[in-house]
């Protein structure tokens, strides 16, 4: 007798993706609330619709959807929104959740969760400290008055964000949770040590893609080229012990730039440069129309990693640990909250200081929007789940990280949904100062 699963996960997945679109555009809500509450009742109550024990192969797939899923946020940067950015994406994706992170640790001093070691709070909150590029790009599609400049800051913030919270995770956070101890000159080489790896590994192949894609010119060769990029980036670099992800969002963001320099430069008749000698810039990688339709492939292959990732979720949830562990919860999305507002803070009332002039003001209105942009996902299901059952805390990690998720999708959302619907109707408009 044949096994029909995978046929009919698929089924499942594309025909949740179908309903929740179609009943969000109808209701004008985000997608992503109506594919959060399916995926949990398709698991729970249609059992026959997704046939694949999630419980037993649960690392295989969540591993399986993350090249996916961060795949399609990286095409999305473009070279010269990083260039013009670079400083404010900095600091949001690396300065801000070092900070977050660092007063998260601090608060080990009052006792706030019983039991926690300081290296426990650094694993605690760098779980819940990564952003989710599919969840906030699913609420904030639906709205306008959104103006280009803080969709580069969320998009470049909800990638580099991930990396560092990753790395403070993997190499910082978790060894000093187990150990209980840990050397912090030992850890922040450690740390740089994979940050420029990942780096370097990353750069090298987003050039080896880049050229690669000069052989050939076609919209569904470029495509699967980005995917087999970002997979093997993943892979080489879990292989290695460094960041699979950094690498992954490092060699996507280098192709897609030198792409972008190939399509700003197809007019100029300047004489060549080493630098565009070296890009063999006179033959093409690709087109602007070609880059449309691997941005939109992309953002559905992004988006049914993020429908598998639910289901993930779905069979983590146990309602009776959620109420058990509800003040914690409610505790860590106030906290993990409150430091982010602070944290964005920079972008709407310290404009004139001098030690952060780089890095432009957004005003009052900008800093709302970064502040609930902050809704968590797929990475802090991932993280969450890499920690080893001997863990004796880990039913609460879990508890907390699941009920921050979902608290900050709806709350976050639905506060975006009611400030855009009700509040701000005008057209879109820069918000940069």
């Amino acid at each position: 007798m044949h096994s029909f699963a995978p046929e009919i996960l698929l089924i499942t997945i594309l025909s949740l993706v179908i309903f929740s679109d179609a009943l969000a555009n109808r209701l004008k809500i985000p997608s992503v609330f109506i594919l959060l509450i399916g995926s949990y009742l398709v698991y729970r109550y249609f059992k026959l619709a997704v046939p694949i024990d999630l419980a037993e192969n649960f690392s295989t797939v969540i591993l399986f959807c993350i090249p996916l899923i961060f795949m399609g946020d990286a095409l999305h940067l473009h070279f010269s929104d990083i260039k013009k950015y670079a400083w404010s994406i900095f600091y949001l994706a690396v300065v801000a959740v070092a900070l977050s992170i660092v007063i998260g640790a601090s608060l080990s001093y009052f006792n706030l969760f019983e039991g926690l070691s300081i290296g426990a709070y650094v694993a605690l909150f760098a779980i819940n400290m990564a952003t989710d590029a599919v969840s906030v790009q699913s609420v904030l599609s639906r709205f306008k008055g959104i103006s280009h400049d803080i969709k580069v800051l969320i998009e470049g913030e909800s990638l580099g964000n991930d990396a560092t919270a990753v790395i403070a995770f993997f190499f910082i956070g978790l060894p000093w949770m187990l150990s209980g101890t840990i050397d912090a000159s030992d850890a922040t080489i450690d740390a740089l040590r994979v940050f420029v790896i990942s780096s370097f590994m990353g750069i090298v192949l987003g050039y080896s893609f880049y050229m690669l894609m000069k052989l050939f010119s076609n919209k569904r060769g470029e495509l699967f080229a980005f995917v087999v990029e970002a997979y093997l980036s993943y892979v080489l670099a879990e292989e290695m012990h460094v960041s699979g992800i950094l690498t992954l969002i490092v060699a996507v963001v280098a192709t897609k730039a030198w792409i972008d320099l190939d399509l700003a430069q197809k007019s100029d008749k300047k004489t060549k440069s080493f630098m565009r000698s070296m890009r063999l810039s006179q033959i093409q990688s690709t087109t602007t129309e070609r880059l449309e339709y691997i941005y939109e492939m992309a953002k559905e292959f992004g988006y049914i990693g993020a429908v598998v990732i639910f289901f993930a979720l779905a069979e983590m949830v146990d309602f009776h640990k959620l109420w058990e562990y509800r003040w914690q919860i409610v505790t860590m999305f106030t906290v993990t909250t409150f430091i982010r507002a602070i944290s964005m803070a920079k972008f709407a009332f310290f404009g004139r200081v001098k030690l952060l002039s780089y890095i432009k003001p957004v005003g009052l209105e900008g800093w709302f929007i970064l502040t609930f942009s902050g809704m968590k996902g797929a990475l802090s299901i991932i993280l969450v789940h890499m920690i080893p059952d001997s863990f004796a805390h880990k039913e609460m990690f879990e508890a907390v990280t699941i009920g921050v998720v979902v608290l900050s999708i709806f709350i976050y959302g639905t506060v975006l949904w009611t400030y855009f619907t009700f509040f701000k109707k005008e057209e879109e408009k820069h918000i940069f100062n």
